[in-house]
């Protein structure tokens, strides 16, 4: 064999590795080493470590692979449409309806839910404590020009703040209001760090709060701020993954699924991260 015919085969080779390796890196992290592999899109579910031990468990049962892409539920769901992964966990409901209604999504199904809370320094500039509602908590930090720190990011945290806003009949802008276009914890820690406000979801804060001294929950409790999660995915045979995402889907609402959920979190911080589907049905839309 020729020096040529070794050196581009050597070449191809190279590439190819390349290529592997950089598809990879595109995943933030990869449970269990089946042959049925699938991708995932979520935000909070994944950086908190739920999601690691779901699809563990799910690997395990059924030979599988999660490829989990770490981004908000309004990126998750354009990675979705755009069949760059199987499947999503996500909260932003009206944006999950109309994928199903305009075809490119199947199979929504409630897997759980959180809350979010307002936390902010314990001076309370704004006194948002005594807000009567979420949206008169947001027109007291406006009105004082209190910090206050927004994802920015078409997060479904991002979506539900912006609804608040416009609850409350106010466009927010000004050297207040800062935009970190990051994710969660990330966000977090810039309002301990600087003292502003944010509004944060309940599973974070409880799996943080201990490395966020600067800052106490000041408003919490509107149902307009209970935050449900639903998983949905490809249509069948729309991707190579769909139908273990889909199978995946049947596993997370399924006793055992909701048993992880309803538990994790408990024996390190005293309190479970997220509460289970029966428990979210009562907020679900």
């Amino acid at each position: 064999m020729s020096r040529k015919i070794i050196f581009s085969i050597l070449l191809l080779a190279i590439v190819a590795f390349v290529s592997a390796a950089k598809a990879e890196d595109q995943y933030a992290a990869v449970y269990g080493n089946g042959k049925n592999a699938f991708s995932l899109a979520t935000g909070s579910p994944g950086e908190l470590g739920l999601l690691k031990v779901l699809g563990e468990a799910f690997a395990e049962q059924e030979d599988a692979q999660l490829k989990w892409k770490k981004a908000g539920s309004g990126e998750s769901l354009k990675l979705l449409k755009e069949k760059q992964v199987d499947m999503i966990m996500v909260h932003a409901p009206a944006a999950e309806k109309k994928a199903v209604s305009d075809g490119w999504a199947i199979k929504r199904t409630l897997i759980g839910s959180n809350e979010f809370f307002v936390v902010g320094p314990a001076t309370d500039p704004a006194a948002i404590a005594k807000a009567t509602s979420v949206a008169d908590a947001y027109s007291r930090i406006a009105t004082a020009s209190a910090k206050f720190f927004s994802r920015g990011d078409n997060s479904g945290t991002h979506k539900k703040e912006m609804d608040i806003w416009k609850k409350a009949g106010i466009e927010p802008a000004g050297d207040w209001y800062i935009v970190t276009k990051d994710f969660m914890t990330a966000t977090l820690k810039r309002a301990n760090d600087e003292g502003g406000y944010f509004m944060t979801d309940s599973s974070t804060w409880i799996a943080e709060k201990n490395n966020m001294p600067k800052l106490k929950i000041l408003f919490r409790g509107d149902k307009f701020i209970i935050n449900t999660y639903h998983a949905l995915c490809q249509p069948e045979k729309a991707t190579p993954g769909a139908d273990t995402a889909a199978k995946f889907i049947n596993f997370v609402a399924s006793e055992k699924g909701q048993d992880i959920i309803r538990e994790f979190g408990k024996a390190e911080y005293g309190e479970g991260l997220y509460n289970d589907a029966t428990y979210a049905e009562q907020f679900n839309d």
